[in-house]
Formats: C-alpha cells, sequence, structure tokens
C-alpha cells in the first residue's frame, strides 16, 4: 500500500517543460522552488496513467487527443482555493456605498446590472457580491447578472451547490447569515433568492474565444488571482478585462495586486475606503459644423 503512494522522481528538465507547459494553458507559474509541490501532487496522475516515467507523462500532454481534459485535472490538483464571504470588506463597502450608487445612475434607463468574478473558487465572492446589490433595495426589477468562474472545475461545483461549512463565514455578519442562508445540520445553504442572480462557468482567462462570450461587464471582480500568473499572462488578462469592460466599468483587483507596469489603460479612482480601477469613458470628439 505504502509502496503504490511512493512518489515518481521528476528530472528538472522535465519539471520545466511541464511548467511551461502549465504557463501556457492556464497562466499560472511554478518558480524553481515549486518542483517538488509539482513531483508530490502530479505522481498518481502519472500511475494512473500508467507510465513509468514523467518524461512519459510530458509526451501524453502533448500530443493526446484528451490533453485538454488532462491539463485541466492537473489545474483542479495544483490550485489552491481558499476564500470565503465578504473577504477585504473595505473595497466591499466602496463597491456597496459608492459603485453601486454610480452605476443605478448611468444604468437607470436598461436597468440592468453585470458583474464578473473571474477566479471565483467555491462561489463565496459572487454570492457575496449578489447579496450587496440585494440589500442596495434599489435595484428592484433591473435584470441582474453576476457570472462566475474559474479554471477548475472541482470548486465549481461547490459553487453551483451552494452549501457552505462555518469557515466560510469567518468576517460574516450574522445578519447575512440569518437573512440569506438556511442552516442544515453543520451546513449553510445559499438562499434561491441570491442564487438565481448567479451562473457559473469553467473558463480559462487565457482562452479569448470563451472570453468572448462572457460579453460586456459593468464590473470585473478579479482578486488575488493575478499573483499566480507570470508578468505576460498578467498582462493578457488585463487586456481581456479591459477589453470586456463598458466604458466608464469598474476593475476590482485583491490589495497584493496593481496594474504597474501591466496596463495605463486604465485610471485609479480614489474613493472613500479604497481605491479601484476603472476603465476611461471615451473622449468625444468635437468636429466644426
Amino acid at each position: 500500500m505504502f509502496e503504490s503512494e511512493e512518489l515518481i522522481h521528476l528530472p528538472e528538465d522535465v519539471f520545466r517543460l511541464i511548467r511551461d507547459l502549465i504557463r501556457d494553458y492556464s497562466g499560472i507559474y511554478f518558480d524553481d522552488e515549486s518542483r517538488y509541490l509539482i513531483e508530490k501532487r502530479l505522481s498518481r496522475g502519472v500511475r494512473n496513467h500508467h507510465f513509468g516515467s514523467f518524461r512519459d507523462y510530458f509526451r501524453h500532454l502533448l500530443y493526446d487527443r484528451n490533453r485538454d481534459e488532462e491539463l485541466a485535472s492537473i489545474i483542479d490538483v495544483l490550485t489552491v482555493n481558499e476564500t470565503y464571504f465578504f473577504r477585504e470588506q473595505s473595497q466591499l463597502k466602496t463597491f456597496s456605498d459608492e459603485i453601486l450608487p454610480e452605476l443605478r445612475d448611468v444604468n437607470r434607463d436598461k436597468k440592468s446590472l453585470r458583474i464578473w468574478s473571474a477566479g471565483c473558487s467555491t462561489g463565496e465572492e459572487p454570492y457575496t457580491i449578489a447579496m450587496l446589490v440585494l440589500e442596495d433595495g434599489r435595484f428592484y426589477g433591473w435584470n441582474i447578472e453576476i457570472f462566475g468562474s474559474d479554471i477548475n472545475q472541482r470548486v465549481l461545483q461547490v459553487a453551483r451547490s451552494g452549501i457552505y461549512r462555518k469557515n466560510s463565514f469567518r468576517t460574516t455578519e450574522p445578519y447575512f447569515v440569518n437573512k440569506y442562508f438556511k442552516e442544515e445540520d453543520t451546513l449553510f445553504k445559499i438562499s434561491d433568492n441570491v442564487k438565481q442572480h448567479v451562473n457559473f462557468s469553467h473558463l480559462n482567462l487565457l482562452d479569448p474565444f470563451k472570453v468572448r462570450l462572457v460579453g460586456t461587464m459593468d464590473v470585473i471582480f478579479c482578486r488575488n488571482v493575478l499573483i499566480y500568473f507570470d508578468q505576460m499572462s498578467r498582462k493578457k488578462v488585463v487586456e481581456i478585462f479591459h477589453e470586456r469592460l463598458l466604458d466608464g466599468g469598474y476593475l476590482l483587483l485583491g490589495h497584493a495586486e496593481s496594474l504597474i507596469n501591466l496596463s495605463t489603460a486604465f485610471t485609479l479612482r480614489h474613493f472613500k475606503h479604497d481605491m479601484v480601477y476603472q476603465k476611461p469613458l471615451k473622449k468625444r470628439v468635437h468636429t466644426d459644423a
């Protein structure tokens, strides 16, 4: 039993080949210190495919017709998704107190609000956003669409279920738990009133075709995701966000992230509680009659 759990040796040159393949596929980058992590977490997959070495496994990842499915399963194994409801509260307060009122005024004619949680993990962030919109009370009758996406299929299953343990509520006020969740034994299920506004989808942020299907957004949340990408992938993703945002739309990053050396296409708005990136409105060109 113990013998079957032994690690398969990952040579340094093959580690770099697999690491670069993962980066090209997903944007997620592992430095040289991550070789043992890759070896430990992928050895079982190598063994399950009956390969004798990581070199054979790498060839499988390159040429097998199901390579995309295998790469997706690798991402599931390698990515750690640690999140909870109402994370980074000063930013959420800016969203609810200042950004939402602006959007309500800008979109008052079409009565539509579209928000994307990119890298939504197990769903706490998009559900938090939905609760904040509902709490505002002035979007009744609006078309509210909140889209959660992630490259990890496993976490999306949790998100779609809408069922959480107490650990997800470490900074959540009892008011929200009592109003928007139903407690069942030691679990908490999100209410249908919240769930109806949130949709989840498997999405690789570096897949330009699938990203276009997302449509245009008023707000994009992408918090604590870019830190796992290499510089080139970060630039590509930020360009995609700029393309998907409506003029005047907002991009909310994690507090450890910024657009320095990535993009000059956004302006940094200073709000009362936080700073948020905004896509500028296009300047009108005046022509003489």
